[in-house]
């Protein structure tokens, strides 16, 4: 194939992935961007060893564990006394098995890494540039910004995210309401969160789940809470949200619970409706147009998979591109590396919701556990995989 010009809807971790794994092939890339700066948005995301494995590909890995926290364990802990239910080892025997670490990033940090790495390739990043169509013919693929640019290039990869507008060709509806809301919050690690921090992981209760982790060398704490409410209308990532909100919806959970609440600030307490994609069995189109990440497979964040899947489809998609004699050899290639995978996590993580918002806690495990790692998600090589 001749060097392809690649034109990538969204600036996120997966589009900026993507746009290095093709840069370092020798293509040229465009990225356009809606927000008019890389801001310091976001708060944590779970970087599992086979992102990890990825970022060691692409040659970032140090940068990105740099700033980053490599937990020794997770605990999953009872939602009424505390108690850990069971211990998950996430330090050394993750290197040992799986020749990458187990990391939690700031998604900002990560960012700053990404978009330095795609710049000094010669990657063209576009702020303020929302994509509002895309289209194909035989001259090549055509993205339409909302100041009416029309730019072209061979192909176009739609990664902007549950919203995308290039999923509309595929699918012309929304992403669809999941049943689960979440808040979160940073904060800073005090002395009383130490043990925490120190011990992340989560507590698990009827209907409910509350997460927390430590980002930038142990100085802030990611919380996340999780619950179930029927009927969600309001839309939107960072709806302003009230700590009354989380202290009713956790009402009679254990001490350490309502101190997480306590310590959430309500300057930075927001939170959202959990929305997701049904599994498409196609994501290309007239072997042009094409998805990735929450474009093409939105799922519910309780794998913790999701940051992964889009960082997975970044790197193959580059190696199906160099590998193939055309472009639509290339998408047909991607596709079926990538479309069972994403489509199994996207149940997975929806059943695995149910299995740690159980009415009974103390079940949990006692079955055969189907998490991240038992399904073999930590074990897949998106620089090896058949392409």
């Amino acid at each position: 194939m001749k060097p392809a010009h690649v034109l990538i809807a969204g600036g996120g971790i997966g589009g900026l992935t993507a746009a290095l794994a093709l840069l370092q092939r020798g293509f040229a890339v465009d990225v356009f961007e809606s927000a008019r700066a890389w801001a310091d948005i976001g708060a944590g995301v779970t970087l599992a060893p086979n992102a990890m494995r990825v970022m060691q590909h692409l040659g970032i890995a140090d940068q990105i564990e740099a700033t980053s926290v490599e937990p020794v364990r997770q605990q999953v802990r009872h939602w009424q006394d505390g108690r850990v239910l069971m211990a998950l080892d996430r330090g050394t025997r993750m290197r040992d098995l799986y020749h990458a670490p187990y990391v939690y990033a700031h998604r900002a940090d990560l960012h700053v890494i990404l978009v330095a790495a795609v710049e000094a390739l010669g990657g063209r990043l576009h702020l303020s540039s929302p994509v509002t169509a895309v289209s194909a013919d035989t001259h090549g693929a055509h993205l339409t910004l909302a100041d009416g640019t029309v730019a072209t290039g061979d192909l176009v990869v739609g990664a902007d995210g549950l919203k995308s507008v290039v999923r509309l060709l595929q699918e012309p509806a929304p992403a669809h309401f999941t049943g689960h809301i979440a808040f979160r919050s940073l904060v800073p690690v005090t002395p009383e969160l130490r043990e925490l921090a120190d011990n992340p992981g989560n507590f698990i209760g009827p209907g409910r789940l509350a997460v927390f982790y430590p980002l930038r060398g142990g100085t802030l704490l990611n919380l996340v809470f999780f619950g179930r409410q029927p009927g969600w209308s309001d839309d939107g990532w960072t709806i302003p949200a009230k700590r009354s909100e989380l202290e009713t919806l956790f009402a009679g959970w254990c001490a350490p619970v309502q101190q997480l609440i306590a310590a959430a600030d309500e300057t930075n307490l927001y939170k959202w409706a959990i929305n997701a994609r049904t599994p498409l069995k196609s994501w290309s189109i007239d072997g042009r147009i094409t998805l990735l990440g929450d474009a093409a497979h939105a799922m519910t964040p309780f794998l913790g998979q999701g940051a992964s899947s889009a960082i997975e489809d970044a790197l193959v998609l580059a190696r199906a591109i160099d590998a193939a004699d055309t472009l639509p050899e290339a998408l047909t290639r991607y596709e079926a590396a990538r479309i069972a995978r994403t489509s199994m996590i996207q149940k997975e993580s929806n059943d695995n919701a149910d299995r740690m918002q159980g009415d009974d806690a103390d079940l949990f495990g006692m079955s055969k556990l189907r998490n991240e790692e038992t399904l073999g998600l930590f074990a897949y090589d998106a620089g090896t995989v058949a392409v």
